[in-house]
């Protein structure tokens, strides 16, 4: 185990599982990760490997003799007859039959209907009434000629969920993880590894998860297929459905005005529609129209009575194009269906989570350590939905005074559910409070901003905090500042402020622009910072201006040793190859690197590669290993200094093994990780104190 494994068994014994332990233990159970991981978490909720072996087992033998497949049922029901007595693993639903006045239940795989339910058990489980709950049941069997009435009696039901909650033990263990540990920890109890992600992916993670902490909260995600937009939804929560093709009909949703039974809302803590976006879909106008009002008032009417609900929305779809065509040529929400392209219903949104900038979820990127059991962390969730932390960056910060009130309730609920998140206990330090605040304004922005393309009535607002007495600070998208001159350019009003056109020298990441024209191209001195998923960066962008005709160079950079990082180190000197001066004397290149404890051969094997590739070129490439350096520099001759806070490891990951694949091919089309190049003129250097 790591550090953080160990960590989590100290404080949480009991409630974490290793997340790998779901595939070993599925086969061939077509039952959500909740179900399963509630097992393990009975079974193998411990750090001894004996004991999780044994557990796994055990685990196995329970979905073998219990879990009740399809193409069993009927064996299943001669067993029962058979024997007696068995116990079932299945969802089961139950309606309410007014005539016999009692309640029946259904069990979906085992394919038997009318089994009586006692009342008490409906009343504790309220939402067996609504699409079904996932069950451990005893079943018997007793021969009934009654028409309508089955042979086989409930004599015991328990939806698979913890049965108890201390939210005052999730807080305090909370305390004893730094922020960015409990980050990983979240995202790894919803099955990722966070290690495959940047800090911009895991918090769009946490955001997927803000409907089961936060009540009446509208969130929408378009974006590429398989970037798991539907995952927390199906698998994360017994608290939440996930409606499948997205439409539903009014009586299923909100009530059925023939019986006055409510609907999904009145039941569940989150309710997603998958599959949401799609031209050729035709809903029906009346669902988009109660839809509208629950979404703006958490109530919807039944007659003459008007009924509140808690729900929270999701709506979760793909998109046709990419997102360079969509800021070109259209909107973000340009694939939904005709009756939810309307600013109504846009504007009622609280966020929108860009899932272009997720990626498409490889094999590689599932969580293999511990996390939390997933139930454990469904009723974490659930009992922090009372609380209220919207207000909390009221004492150091304030919002733009143009923000309009439905641009301040969504940013107060981003901001409320990202602390509900990360800091439980509702306290975090200044600079964490700015973080996510930033972020919550980012993902109304991306809203308002779509309404303006779409209605030329909405009035242009300012996306801006400021700390009391300071300096505003306007936020951007990440699609605005890689598209700096075609963002704005299909809005219906062109209303720009004052105060947005001097956003450059306050914005949180204005460097997209600079990398459209090429970073400092008249080679001037200046820091530059990117951020995080941002794409259109290359070394010929950053460097190669500088490099032209330069004779020496230097490389100080402590993480040149893996693959990776050696073939960044290539893709520099094929920069420098194109700005070679030929006429001049043998350029020098000279790299100070420390060396790779784990695979040392392998480091200098890619090294000399180099070195041999280079050589044709009339290139000098050498190297030193110094196992006290830290700062990372490209100094070129005795000109410039440039300050690299990442080194040449300034790309996510990506299948560089992909001779197809534009990001094999072309850096510009990778994502970054966020970092800043700082350009100071030698002479300067040495001036400094």
């Amino acid at each position: 185990m790591n550090a953080l494994d160990k960590k989590l068994n100290d404080y949480f014994t009991g409630y974490v599982v290793r997340k790998d332990l779901v595939k070993q233990v599925s086969g061939n159970a077509a039952v959500p990760s909740y179900v399963l991981e509630y097992l393990l978490g009975q079974n193998c909720a411990t750090d001894d490997e004996d004991a999780i072996e044994a557990g796994i087992q055990r685990v196995k033998d329970i979905l073998a003799e219990h879990y009740v497949e399809r193409a069993e049922a009927n064996a299943i029901q001669s067993d029962i007859k058979l024997k007696g007595f068995m116990r079932v693993i299945d969802k089961v639903t139950v309606v309410l039959n007014e005539k016999r006045d009692c309640f029946e239940a259904s069990f979906e795989n085992l394919r038997i209907n009318h089994v009586l339910v006692d009342s008490d058990t409906v009343k504790n489980n309220r939402r067996l009434l609504v699409s079904g709950v996932w069950c451990i049941a005893d079943l018997s069997y007793f021969p009934n000629e009654a028409k309508n009435e089955s042979s086989f009696l409930l004599n015991k039901l328990k939806p698979i969920q913890m049965a108890h909650f201390f939210l005052d033990g999730y807080r305090m263990g909370r305390e004893a993880f730094t922020t960015e540990e409990w980050i990983d920890v979240i995202v790894r109890s919803s099955g990722l590894d966070p290690e495959q992600l940047g800090r911009r992916s895991k918090m769009f993670m946490l955001a997927r998860l803000i409907p089961y902490c936060e009540r009446n909260y509208n969130l929408i995600e378009l974006g590429p297929k398989g970037t798991g937009k539907s995952h927390v939804f199906s698998e994360l929560s017994p608290h939440g459905i996930l409606i499948s093709g997205g439409e539903v009909t009014p009586a299923k949703l909100f009530v059925n005005n023939s019986n006055g039974q409510i609907g999904l809302v009145g039941f569940w803590d989150s309710v997603a529609f998958d599959e949401f976006a799609g031209k050729d879909k035709r809903p029906k106008r009346d669902i988009v129209d109660i839809l509208k009002n629950y979404m703006a008032n958490k109530s919807f009417s039944r007659g003459i009575d008007q009924i509140t609900a808690e729900a929270s929305l999701a709506f979760v779809g793909n998109t046709s194009h990419d997102v360079s065509y969509m800021i070109k040529r259209t909107d973000l929400f340009d694939d939904l269906p005709e009756v939810y392209h309307d600013p109504a219903y846009i504007d009622r949104l609280h966020a929108y989570i860009p899932g272009w900038e997720m990626d498409i979820i490889r094999g590689d990127m599932f969580c293999t350590d511990y996390g939390f059991i997933v139930d454990y962390l469904a009723e974490a969730l659930k009992a922090m939905r009372p609380l209220d932390y919207s207000g909390v960056w009221q004492e150091h910060f304030e919002l733009h005074p143009s923000l309009s009130t439905r641009d301040r309730d969504g940013i107060r609920k981003n901001f409320s559910g990202f602390m509900k998140l990360i800091h439980p206990t509702g306290e975090a330090s200044k600079e964490e409070i700015a973080e996510i605040l930033e972020m919550a304004l980012e993902l109304r922005k991306r809203v308002k901003d779509q309404l303006y393309r779409i209605d030329e009535t909405f009035d242009h607002v300012q996306f801006a905090y400021r700390e009391k007495g300071g300096s505003w600070k306007h936020v951007h998208t990440l699609e605005e500042d890689e598209w700096p001159n075609e963002y704005h350019a299909l809005d219906l009003v062109l209303e720009v402020a004052e105060e947005e056109q001097v956003a450059a020298e306050t914005v949180i990441a204005p460097a997209a622009a600079a990398v459209e024209a090429a970073p400092a191209p008249a080679l001037k001195e200046g820091l530059v910072s990117f951020r995080e998923n941002q794409r259109g960066i290359s070394f010929e962008q950053l460097f190669g201006a500088y490099l032209d005709g330069a004779e020496h160079i230097e490389i100080i950079d402590p993480y040149v040793r893996t693959f990776h990082q050696c073939r960044n180190l290539m893709e520099l000197m094929e920069v420098f190859v194109r700005h070679l001066d030929y006429s001049k004397a043998s350029p020098t290149v000279h790299l100070v690197t420390s060396a790779d404890d784990l695979n040392p051969e392998s480091q200098v094997s890619y090294l000399q590669r180099i070195k041999d590739a280079v050589e044709p070129q009339d290139i000098d490439f050498s190297w030193d290993f110094d196992e006290g350096i830290h700062a990372r520099h490209l100094k070129i001759d005795d000109t410039w200094d440039i300050l690299l806070d990442r080194g040449l490891d300034i790309w996510q990951k990506f299948d560089s093994n992909d001779a197809f694949a534009l990001e094999s091919r072309m850096p510009e089309m990778r994502r970054v990780r966020q970092f800043e190049v700082t350009y100071l003129r030698a002479d300067s250097v040495d001036k400094q104190p």
